[in-house]
């Protein structure tokens, strides 16, 4: 399933993380993991953000997506389902 996912990161421990270099290490080895067909980096809330839109093809996939963040980054995050003009085009067929 499509999904999207909000990865907040707190102001000290993405300091922290910024300066011994983890943040770059663990925001590419996600990349690599979970090949995002889009990832964005914004502020959020005052806190470094970042948006990740990616299959997770089974719910017991989101402990390996979050630990590492929730770990490496004191992270919050937020994942919910999401889809492309051609999926919302898919479902509306199906109404009926």
């Amino acid at each position: 399933m499509r999904v999207m996912a909000r990865v907040l990161i707190p102001a000290q421990a993405g300091n922290r993380a910024v300066s011994n270099g983890t943040v770059g290490k663990i925001i590419q080895t996600t990349a690599e993991q979970w090949k995002p067909e889009a990832m964005y980096f914004t502020a959020s809330e005052g806190k470094r953000c970042a948006y990740m839109i990616f299959d997770m093809p089974d719910s017991s996939d989101l402990p390996p997506f979050a630990e590492p963040l929730f770990s490496g980054l004191d992270a919050d995050i937020e994942i919910a389902p999401v889809m492309d003009v051609e999926d919302l085009q898919q479902g509306l067929a199906k109404l009926g």
